[in-house]
């Protein structure tokens, strides 16, 4: 009996030798290391020695290190070329062309291929659609319209109550709220009214975030609450937006452009071109479209 003892201990340690080497060498192989171990335990001597011949002959005939000499990892040897869809382009147009010559049959498929898509940023086109001549095209777009604002509405106000709560996740709640209220907000979908109030809320949202966690403003969130209180002449709010955006991003393009905007806006003529000749002087990188901004602001 004690010569058995002796064994079950023996097998057990070496079981425990073979799960720990196996930690040491960090391997992903979970599920087999347990199935083995497991037949190991079950099977003293026997276990251990079958495991054993058998990493033996894998190491002896059956593993082979792999050859790299031939291969070579540049971008290169594998760049692709995808041809233009010529056919397609040549049928592609923009929405506000086809609500304009479309027939009645061609509108109405348009329509069902927008929507079946994410109509979040086709809003403003489906918007149109409701004054198509087409009754049947300009009621199936109130209808669309109609459900996506309502889902836009019913979002944001639960996002505003978890973000009052002030629980783990309210930053994670103001991020997502801020990029999803910007992405409808600018398609100026809304009353004139319900426009400002959505505008406002975003504002507070963006004074929230601004308290909590200044450094996860980034300069798109500046940019974008500068450029929707601009659509609803609230200039005093977006000059203070403005001001922080020189504090926290002082050499970024949307900085620049959104206090051009400002003051072109609230008729601050000193101020525009102060901005102006500071944005000539940076080391900012103009685009085609501020150059185009600025000519017609001088104009």
């Amino acid at each position: 009996m004690w010569k058995y003892v002796i064994l079950l201990v023996i097998n057990i340690v070496i079981v425990l030798g073979y799960i720990i080497w196996n930690q040491t060498k960090r391997t992903k192989q979970t599920l087999s290391i347990v199935s083995k171990s497991i037949v190991m335990l079950l099977c003293p001597l026997a276990g251990p020695l079958f495991v054993f011949l058998g990493h033996v002959i894998y190491r002896c005939f059956f593993h082979d290190e792999v050859n790299l000499d031939d291969v070579i990892f540049k971008k290169d040897r594998v760049e692709t070329y995808t041809h233009a869809d010529e056919e397609r382009g040549r049928t592609v147009v923009s929405m506000e062309e086809a609500l304009a010559v479309t027939d009645k049959d061609n509108l109405r498929n348009l329509m069902l291929n927008v929507v079946r898509g994410d109509i979040r940023d086709s809003l403003a086109s489906i918007a149109l659609a409701l004054n198509s001549e087409d009754s049947e095209t300009s009621h199936y777009a109130a209808s669309v319209l109609q459900d996506s604002l309502n889902d836009f509405r019913a979002t944001v106000q639960k996002c505003y109550n978890e973000i009052k709560k002030g629980e783990e996740n309210q930053l994670e709640y103001v991020l997502m709220l801020l990029d999803y209220m910007d992405q409808v907000l600018r398609q100026q979908v809304f009353t004139q009214m319900e426009q400002c109030s959505f505008v406002k809320r975003m504002d507070e949202v963006c004074e929230i975030l601004y308290e909590i966690a200044p450094k996860k403003m980034t300069s798109h969130h500046y940019e974008s609450i500068c450029l929707r209180l601009l659509e609803i002449k609230e200039y005093d709010i977006c000059k203070k937006w403005c001001e922080r955006s020189v504090l926290g991003y002082p050499n970024t393009l949307s900085t620049y452009t959104c206090q051009l905007k400002l003051y072109f806006s609230n008729g601050d003529r000193k101020s525009f071109f102060r901005v102006l000749n500071a944005l000539k002087q940076s080391n900012v990188v103009i685009d085609n479209e501020t150059l185009e901004l600025i000519r017609v602001f001088q104009e």
